[in-house]
């Protein structure tokens, strides 16, 4: 799910990981193996082309982090799948069957404040990625930040509860938490992904014999397996919004809010305890000045990036620069990489709807005895569901050699959630045209002083979150992927952070059209979310179809690249 955060891999996969060389798939395709040759060794261009590419024996400390990342995971979803409805409704006071709620803000506030707090927590990173590639490396920021986390899940429990209500605590708690909940956020957010990508250390392809044939051990699907299981884990965690939503409509908010806070803590504990097994990349300096001035002398001289490599400055000018060609390529390959991940503006702005608009949605529907934002947790069973087809279509697609790269994925990640704000458009439709209010649900004199909704069951809705986890699922993990691949190595963090500020651009334009968000205006809403989808697709495929063919090379330049990093125990 998530946004989120930032916020979800596969069955199939794990199998493969398992028993990656008894598939007749690699049987069929490898090759007889030559007694005389060495192994491992690096590929020759056929065999590159020929061969299995499998993936490589995945280590315990990335496991370690999986699962850790997963308990912030649990928190993160558990957290902010109530806050609609603790924000937007009044408390009930006994109502049977009303929507939970706590401060009475009403929707467009609510929307507004979640818009915010989204918008923070995905401007938070860039200051702990400077702080993580140039001072205290990707562990340290990681608990650094996730205990400014713990601090504020421990307020929000603390004000949530009913005397603190009562004596006017939960506005000023909520503001608290949220800044500190932003900050542990952030730092998850900039560190966690390099880190993970971290613990594999995967080097080069290589040529290896196993069981008698030929293979490559391949550390672009090491790399994408990972982040794949690591999503996978996620959707498992994201299902923290199913128990929530029970705990807070049955018992009370400060009860759900306190098992997530309970979660975040045996998450930490995990970094905590297997500190020893972690890999880390010690920070190489504060290279973000270098990377200032290659990008000034590239503008002095046409705005070209080749003009700023050593060789033409000392051949035109007889300048001599302190920095590399290889440090030139590798800004190039970030700046590609961000121009990349910017393109997600609108994609994190209809995955955000699934946390504010796409609740309210629900809450004007017939519940049949369910929470109003629980709906939000098939994201996650779908993306559980659909992660290993996904990957079998995948390895379908690797088996007949054709190709389909980051930037197709991500085409297709904007096609699905396209079509889910479609539908949401014709689900809103629905509403309106369903009685007792139409399109002023809950405020016309037959709801029953706003107790009756329109009579649409909320079962109707469901299909909007399959398609979202479709588009999930060929989104967040490519742009990790991509976002850690084409990196520069000492700009990781840097990297992923502007992934996450671009998710705040997202938000700050959900803040934008906040006022808007209301009835009778949702049907045009959701509509214009997915006409903005649809465009940015065909634009995206016009400008940038040409990576997905130079992909392989780029990678292969950053793992060569990253075979010369200092690793150390901080």
């Amino acid at each position: 799910m998530n946004m989120a955060d930032g916020e979800k891999s596969n069955a199939v996969e794990t199998i493969t990981a398992t028993i990656p060389f008894s598939s007749p798939i690699l049987q069929s395709t490898s090759q007889a193996t030559n007694s005389d040759d060495v192994y491992p060794r690096p590929p020759t261009p056929s065999e590159v082309k020929n061969l299995p590419h499998i993936i490589d024996h995945i280590p315990f400390a990335a496991w370690a982090a999986i699962f850790a990342g997963a308990f912030e995971r649990f928190t993160y979803f558990g957290l902010i799948a109530p806050w609609q409805n603790y924000i937007q409704n009044p408390r009930s006071r006994g109502v049977h069957h009303a929507i939970p709620g706590a401060l009475g803000l009403g929707q467009a506030t609510a929307t507004n404040i979640s818009n915010a707090f989204f918008f923070v927590s995905f401007l938070t990173p860039m200051l702990f990625a400077i702080l993580s590639d140039t001072k205290l490396g990707r562990y340290k920021t990681l608990l650094i930040g996730l205990g400014c986390y713990l601090v504020g899940c421990v307020v929000l429990v603390c004000t949530s509860i009913e005397k603190a209500l009562d004596n006017g605590a939960g506005v000023p708690g909520l503001a608290f938490c949220m800044v500190f909940i932003a900050l542990g956020a952030g730092s998850v957010k900039a560190a966690y992904v390099p880190f993970l990508g971290d613990q594999l250390r995967g080097g080069k392809e290589r040529v290896e014999e196993r069981k008698g044939r030929l293979v490559i051990v391949s550390p672009d699907r090491t790399l994408q397996f990972v982040y794949n299981a690591y999503y996978w884990f996620t959707n498992i965690a994201s299902l923290s919004s199913i128990p929530v939503t029970y705990l807070e409509r049955d018992y009370g908010f400060w009860q759900c809010y306190f098992l997530t806070t309970v979660a975040l803590a045996v998450g930490l504990a995990f970094f905590v305890a297997w500190s020893t097994r972690f890999v880390r990349v010690s920070p190489q300096g504060n290279v973000l000045p270098k990377a200032a001035k290659t990008l000034v002398c590239a503008a002095k001289n046409g705005f070209k990036l080749d003009h700023a490599k050593p060789s033409y400055q000392q051949t035109k000018f007889g300048n001599t620069v302190p920095w590399t060609e290889s440090f030139v390529e590798e800004i190039r390959k970030g700046l590609v990489a961000c121009r990349v991940i910017f393109c997600l503006l609108i994609f994190y702005l209809v995955i955000s709807q699934m946390y504010n608009n796409l609740i309210s949605q629900a809450g004007s529907m017939i519940l049949s005895g369910i929470p109003n934002d629980l709906p939000q947790a098939f994201s996650g069973v779908a993306c559980i569901i659909f992660g290993p087809l996904i990957q079998w279509f995948y390895s379908l697609l690797a088996k007949h050699r054709i190709q389909f790269g980051p930037i197709t994925r991500l085409v297709a990640a904007f096609i699905f959630c396209g079509l889910s704000m479609a539908y949401a458009a014709i689900v809103q439709h629905l509403i309106y045209s369903a009685p007792p209010c139409y399109t002023r649900p809950f405020r016309c004199a037959a709801s029953q002083n706003g107790t009756l909704p329109n009579r649409i069951s909320i079962w109707v809705q469901l299909p909007v979150y399959f398609l979202l986890a479709i588009g999930e699922i060929f989104g967040f993990v490519t742009a990790f992927e991509y976002a850690y691949s084409k990196a520069p190595k000492e700009m990781k963090a840097v990297v992923m952070a502007f992934s996450q500020l671009t998710a705040g651009l997202a938000s700050v334009l959900g803040m934008a059209i906040s006022p808007a968000a209301k009835d009778p205006n949702m049907v045009v809403m959701y509509s214009s979310f997915a006409g903005g989808m649809g465009l940015t697709a065909i634009l995206f495929w016009w400008k940038f179809r040409h990576l997905d063919d130079v992909d392989r090379e780029l990678n292969q330049t950053s793992n060569e690249d990253s075979e010369s990093e200092v690793i150390s125990r901080e």
